[in-house]
């Protein structure tokens, strides 16, 4: 195992444990401030309301965007001469927030409805 390799193991190691770090101390946190409000006696029923009204329809348009994201950076990658890598996150994150941006424009005229 060269330098190298060692190198490569410790970085994915470490990106692991932030992200770990990060969702732990997120999910603490949040309990914690739930176990307060529910000791001190305020109503928690905020934490079960869920303004979405289809998540099924954000993740299904967020997975089409970013696909679609993927396809235009191929073709000005392919088309263009653009730099591969500029083309697919700029495109990926481009198209994945106008479909999250469309979601709640959806949500919005169905919530008008009811």
């Amino acid at each position: 195992m060269s330098g190298d390799d060692l190198k490569h193991i410790l970085i994915s190691l470490g990106a692991f444990a932030g992200v770990f770090g990060i969702v732990y101390v997120f999910l603490m946190t949040r309990s914690r401030e739930r176990m307060a409000m529910i000791e001190r006696g305020v109503d928690a029923s905020i934490f079960s309301d869920y303004n979405s009204i289809s998540p099924t329809l954000k993740f299904g348009m967020l997975f089409v965007g970013i696909a679609i994201g993927m396809i235009v950076g191929d073709v000005l990658h392919d088309y263009y001469g653009l730099s591969k890598s500029t083309t697919f996150l700029s495109m990926v994150f481009l198209f994945g927030g106008l479909s999250l941006i469309l979601n709640f424009v959806i949500e919005q005229r169905l919530a008008k409805k009811k």
